[in-house]
């Protein structure tokens, strides 16, 4: 892709208009690879690095980044040979996109798919320790030893599953809703640190990665993220200040065929 005038690249990716994206040039609001822009300054879409008021923003049109609520029962692969439903099957986009990390069959909640491959290898590596937020459904109350033991972590046959925070939001009759932190994606990870504390979980949703949340996206539909979400992932990565999450209010498992959200 050719060069071009950074206020029109700033416009073409719905930053500001035109004439407001010249205005944030003329503040000093706007870097390009670190470096105060100027007017007429051109810019490689897909190469340069541009922030406005210290957050990354995408100018690159052939990137891609979106949402997913992802139902149960659906596989988090581009294709199946057995022919079974795929998150792909939800997505109706020309573009080749790629999920960021897994989430088991059984798991639903927030999955992000883009064509980054350079964002979703920082996002999935275990060293940049990314957080994902999850809430499980068990039964009966929930002891605080037993809190207590998982907050420790738990030892699986492939090393110590430990989460980052582990709380009980919500303790209703016979049943508990917890919220788990994770900084890693083992497969099924929460399911067998849960397993190991004798933990039955009835239902698992992701309902935040990196400081993206899910919010009221219902089941099986998507959105594409938005410039501050963007961001967000890129700061989570950055080895900079870390995304902040939403931490007020219990969070409950995405309801199928709920009210809200874009699809």
């Amino acid at each position: 892709m050719a060069e071009e005038r950074l206020q029109k690249v700033l416009g073409a990716a719905g930053i500001a208009s035109r004439r407001a994206s010249e205005e944030l040039i003329s503040a000093g609001r706007v870097e390009v690879n670190g470096e105060v822009a100027q007017l007429g300054r051109k810019v490689d879409p897909q190469h340069d690095v541009v922030t406005v008021d210290g957050e990354r923003v995408n100018i690159d049109p052939d990137r891609v980044y979106l949402m997913l609520n992802k139902p149960r029962g659906v596989l988090t692969t581009v294709d199946d040979p057995e022919g079974r439903p795929t998150v792909m099957d939800l997505i109706n986009l020309s573009q080749r996109l790629y999920p960021v990390g897994r989430l088991d069959q059984d798991t639903e909640g927030l999955l992000l798919l883009t064509n980054d491959g350079e964002l979703t290898n920082a996002l999935t590596h275990p060293s940049y320790g990314v957080e994902r937020t999850y809430v499980a459904l068990v039964p009966g109350p929930v002891r605080k030893r037993t809190l207590a033991e998982l907050r420790q972590g738990v030892e699986l046959e492939d090393g110590l599953a430990k989460p980052l925070r582990a709380r009980v939001l919500e303790t209703q009759r016979s049943k508990s809703l917890l919220e788990i932190v994770m900084t890693e994606g083992k497969k099924r990870e929460v399911r067998r640190m849960l397993g190991g504390l004798d933990l039955h979980v009835e239902r698992l949703a992701r309902v935040s990665y990196g400081g993206v949340e899910l919010g009221d996206l219902r089941q099986g539909k998507w959105r594409f993220l938005t410039q501050p979400e963007i961001a967000r992932l890129h700061e989570a990565v950055s080895g900079g200040r870390r995304p902040r999450a939403e931490r007020s209010g219990a969070r409950r498992p995405p309801k199928a065929g709920g009210q809200g959200g874009t699809r």
